[in-house]
């Protein structure tokens, strides 16, 4: 397996949009970016900036989340959103991760990734179902 180096980094931009933001508060009420989507993005850039380090044939999976929201980004908003390894531990990845909308910090914490075969992968999870 490929060495991941402390400090790599990786940056994804999002707009916030309808399907992506919260609809709870009403039809006419404000309209955000929801909690578990910008952890979903969070994940998702921290995946695509050690994708290049993995051998063909694997993949992360996330382990843990320690996440803030720290503010509301409303819709039409960018928000930015970065990765940096902190730490690589065997097959264990930990980032420092942030988002930024046009105006704030919105969210800030640490996520882990865990390094997979994916077809070792596949086949445990077939296992699993029986």
């Amino acid at each position: 397996m490929a060495g991941i180096p402390i400090g790599t980094k990786g940056e994804e931009i999002a707009l916030v949009t309808t399907e992506n933001a919260i609809s709870f508060l009403g039809e006419h009420g404000p309209r955000v970016l929801s909690t578990p989507r910008m952890i979903g993005y969070m994940e998702m850039t921290c995946r695509n900036a050690v994708l290049p380090y993995l051998d063909a044939g694997h993949d992360t999976v996330g382990t843990q989340v320690n996440v803030a929201h720290l503010a509301a980004a409303p819709i039409g908003m960018a928000v930015t959103f970065t990765a940096e390894v902190i730490a690589v531990r065997d097959r264990r990845i930990e980032f420092r991760v942030e988002a930024r909308d046009e105006k704030e910090k919105i969210g800030e914490g640490t996520h882990e990734r865990a390094i997979i075969n994916v077809a070792k992968f596949k086949t445990k999870m077939a296992e699993k179902k029986g």
